[in-house]
């Protein structure tokens, strides 16, 4: 006969592994099921600086202290992807893609977002080593210097607003006419003196030498440019990846779950944690908050039950 676990976790970013710390501190029993990379995407910080209790660590580091903390704790870790998930709102039944089902009393889905990518060639090598998403994790790593912002909508202009008073020279690149932040946003950030801009740009490349960025390689208005930097932070969107879980948590019209600060969903048994639920603040002690909260929750439901 198949265990059955107290709490499912799916994901393994710092949402998901606080959700697991939380719940086998409870004294349930905890699996945390992630299809990728233990930690989330903060691993590809090199230097982060914003953690609670941490002058400085790499992203990696921190995420192998979550995910150590959880084991030596007694949770049970697998590399797997979750497909789908079934709920009776008394049992729920996790089909995998790769191992068997899995079947636990509750689910605290923790499956984070995935920054969308410009697709050039290289990229994945660069991201953390030059190329960034996160101006308050990694902005201060190029005072002085000069940094490329890849968006126009208001998610960029919040990061020019953080980058603009560090660095030297923020160039924004939007691919369209014109930005799409709104224009109180706007008018803060482009009367700043150090900052370049332009419009209908497509970024073609990213220049590198000896492995780090010094450029890259934009076509504006139908012309092809370069312009050297020493980084460059894109902020054209964030993709959530729950699609496959609408049977059982409510999406917004961008494809969040549609969540409280505590996790709730509408299928009793399933909650939800860190970026991949509605909330204005998506950082790492937001996420951790989340974490704890849901399995809190889900910890409340078992013992209702």
């Amino acid at each position: 006969m198949a265990k059955v676990y107290d709490i499912a976790v799916v994901g393994g970013g710092p949402a998901g592994l606080t959700a697991a710390l939380y719940g086998l501190r409870n004294g349930k029993s905890v699996i945390v099921i992630e299809k990728s990379v233990f930690g989330g995407q903060i691993v590809n910080s090199p230097k982060v600086e914003n953690i609670p209790g941490f002058d400085s660590i790499s992203g990696d580091e921190f995420g192998d202290l979550l995910l150590n903390q959880v084991i030596k704790q007694g949770g049970e870790v697998t590399f797997d992807e979750v497909k789908k998930v079934e709920s009776d709102r008394v049992h729920a039944r996790l089909t995998l893609d790769m191992g068997e089902p899995v079947y636990s009393n509750t689910v605290i889905l923790a499956t984070g977002t995935t920054h969308r990518k410009l697709g050039l060639e290289n990229e994945e090598n660069l991201i953390g080593h030059g190329v960034h998403f996160c101006a308050v994790c990694d902005g201060n790593f190029y005072k002085d210097k000069t940094v490329v912002l890849v968006g126009g909508g208001n998610s960029a202009f919040v990061e020019a607003e953080l980058l603009v008073d560090i660095v030297g020279k923020l160039i924004i690149l939007q691919d369209m006419p014109y930005y799409t932040a709104e224009q109180k946003l706007q008018d803060s950030v482009l009367a700043k003196p150090n900052i370049e801009k332009h419009v209908n740009t497509k970024v073609l490349e990213y220049i590198t030498s000896n492995g780090n960025i010094v450029g890259v390689k934009y076509n504006e208005n139908g012309v092809e440019n370069t312009v050297a930097c020493d980084g460059v932070f894109l902020a054209i969107g964030l993709i959530p990846e729950n699609g496959a879980f609408k049977n059982v948590a409510l999406l917004d019209e961008r494809g969040y779950f549609v969540s409280d600060e505590y996790g709730t969903t509408a299928t009793c048994n399933v909650f939800v944690a860190g970026d991949c639920r509605t909330k204005s603040l998506r950082q790492v002690a937001t996420a951790c908050s989340d974490g704890a909260n849901a399995a809190i929750k889900a910890c409340e439901f078992l013992k209702k039950r």
